[in-house]
């Protein structure tokens, strides 16, 4: 497994963290969400998703990416 963490703006709520965790579970990742330091660490399978895969899904539910 590998992981990553990406800097993440616009998560605000549990329902923001619900959409990011959903969003990168459907990947077949793995997602944790921490809303005070602005960040989604992900733990993914790197034979079966990218990490642009991974941005693409969060930015989807209307989140901003702004680093790794």
């Amino acid at each position: 497994m590998s992981n990553v963490t990406l800097k993440v703006e616009g998560m605000s709520c549990n329902h923001c963290v619900k959409s990011v965790e959903g969003a990168v579970k459907e990947l077949g990742a793995e997602a944790k969400v921490d809303l005070a330091a602005k960040s989604v660490t992900v733990a993914y399978d790197a034979d079966k998703v990218t990490v642009e895969a991974i941005k693409g899904a969060i930015e989807e539910q209307g989140y901003d990416v702004v680093s790794e």
